[in-house]
């Protein structure tokens, strides 16, 4: 298992920054200045939706080699972040690679557009990987999201790999009752149509929202969160990433003189 991390929004290019280069250029204008304002954030959001597959099938579970789980984590009192993508054998769940970058959010926080918050280090600490994932799983919403273009999705379409969006809470929609049994679902509805599951993971436990980020159909991405589920609610790439980032911010932030600190929000 290897560490790697980082301070910043960019690393060296490993193997999914290697694989995903030309396709991220070509979707994204690589060059242009990453967005300042909510218009220009829907400005992006509108031209990449047409490039996200949600036809898939994609790749099952027992067709995955190795799955990525991406978090971040914010301090309390600024917008200082770290960012981990922990990458797992997706049989056995043991940790293959962990890569973690720190920096800080220059976007502001505006509902529905939070990825743009976390995709510069979320990308940079893809970038650092020496292993290249098949699948993805964020801590967040894909086609779960007022405009259907969530962190999932925007990933998903910068990379071209297997995203799903797994939430704890729903962000859009309303679903009916589901059973107490894990496996367990009901779809979730908004503005009459499916953009996710509620996926009971674990019997009489609260469900967590599962939506298409890219490249695969909604069957297999509750198949995939089921799959990363055997003990707990969450998937354990969810875990991973959570307290691989919470871990290095608190590492950084001890270890940091205070004026080196993010300055603190208003």
């Amino acid at each position: 298992m290897s560490t790697s991390s980082a301070t910043g929004a960019t690393g060296a290019t490993g193997a999914v920054g290697a694989t995903a280069a030309a396709w991220a250029t070509d979707v994204t204008e690589a060059n242009e200045p990453w967005p300042r304002t909510a218009a220009e954030a829907l400005a992006v959001q509108d031209r990449l939706r047409p490039s996200v597959d949600t036809v898939g099938p994609g790749p099952g579970p027992t067709q995955v080699r190795l799955v990525a789980g991406l978090d971040v984590a914010y301090a309390e009192d600024s917008d200082e972040l770290a960012a981990a993508v922990v990458v797992l054998d997706a049989r056995t769940h043991a940790v293959v690679e962990r890569s973690v970058v720190h920096g800080v959010a220059t976007f502001p926080y505006v509902p529905g557009l939070f990825a743009f918050r976390e995709v510069p280090a979320l990308w940079a600490a893809l970038e650092q990987l020496d292993t290249a994932p098949d699948l993805l799983v964020c801590d967040g919403q894909g086609l779960a999201h007022p405009r259907r273009f969530g962190l999932a999705c925007h990933l998903g379409v910068l990379t071209g790999l297997p995203t799903v969006g797994v939430g704890k809470t729903p962000f859009v929609g309303v679903y009916e009752s589901l059973g107490d049994k894990r496996g367990d679902a009901a779809d979730l509805v908004h503005e009459g149509g499916v953009v996710g599951r509620a996926l009971r993971t674990r019997d009489a436990i609260k469900p967590v929202f599962v939506s298409i980020g890219h490249g695969l159909d909604l069957d297999t991405a509750c198949a995939h969160v089921l799959a990363l589920t055997p003990r707990y609610r969450l998937p354990e790439t969810t875990r991973q990433a959570d307290q691989a980032c919470r871990r290095a911010l608190k590492a950084h932030r001890e270890s940091a003189p205070t004026a080196d600190r993010a300055t603190p929000r208003p």
